[in-house]
């Protein structure tokens, strides 16, 4: 595991994962949002899609990697390119729980975000949720064509595979 493609939906829980991993792996981490909407002293935009592989292909041309976000045309070159991908197929009603969870925290200012924490950002996640719901098989014959990589966990917690891959290359 030195490049990993860590994908799933909204409050699936892929960053507290790519955090996770990265300090275990000692791999560092990235954040497919970060690279998609740019964030400068002046300004965010959104990178067009040539500019998002530029990106993607400089840090891979540095070694190890962890990426994680949703499923994007603009980045799916990182299905191939990964070693290992991992699918955080989180239930729907934790991830439900957890956008309001973090909509609240985010409006009191506990947790911090790059974006407005409003109700159209809310309704937003809301939509994009039952997209992925709605057009799953997608995603789901997409992982099939990568099978001999793929591990699928239902909790960000889970790091046995972690500690197996260590035994096994150790």
């Amino acid at each position: 595991m030195k490049k990993i493609f860590i994908v799933g939906i909204v409050a699936s829980g892929k960053t507290t994962l790519a955090q996770r991993l990265s300090e275990v792996l000692a791999i560092p981490w990235y954040e497919l949002d970060s690279i998609v909407h740019h964030l400068t002293e002046t300004e965010r935009y959104k990178r067009n899609a040539e500019e998002q592989l530029e990106v993607i292909m400089d840090i891979n041309r540095n070694g190890m990697w962890i990426f994680e976000g949703t499923d994007r045309s603009s980045y799916r070159c990182l299905f191939d390119m990964a070693d290992t991908i991992i699918f955080l197929d989180t239930p729907l009603r934790k991830r439900k729980i957890r956008i309001v969870t973090r909509f609240v925290k985010q409006n009191l200012g506990i947790e911090k975000c790059a974006y407005k924490p409003d109700l159209t950002m809310l309704k937003m996640m809301f939509k994009w949720t039952r997209d992925f719901e709605k057009n799953r098989s997608d995603l789901e014959a997409r992982l099939q064509t990568h099978k001999e990589k793929l591990i699928r966990l239902y909790d960000n917690n889970d790091l046995a595979f972690v500690q197996s891959y260590q035994h096994t290359t150790g």
